[in-house]
């Protein structure tokens, strides 16, 4: 998991900054939780989804047997 910090809204963005480095990103406000805001800490899981790869794979598999 990676610790973000809330810096604060830029419009439809949040400035986060992630991780002890507090490196700064722009994230999308609408992902996050409706009760957070400026000031607060999150954390984020970000994880390979398997499944999701392994559909659109047999997605792509099906497509070029036509």
């Amino acid at each position: 998991m990676i610790s973000a910090y809330i810096d604060r809204y830029e419009g439809n963005l949040a400035v986060l900054l992630l991780g002890d480095d507090m490196k700064k990103v722009n994230f999308p406000k609408e992902f996050l939780p409706a009760d957070v805001g400026e000031g607060d800490y999150i954390t984020i899981d970000i994880a390979l989804d398997k499944e999701a790869n392994e559909q659109a794979e047999a997605e792509a598999l099906e497509l070029l047997k036509d």
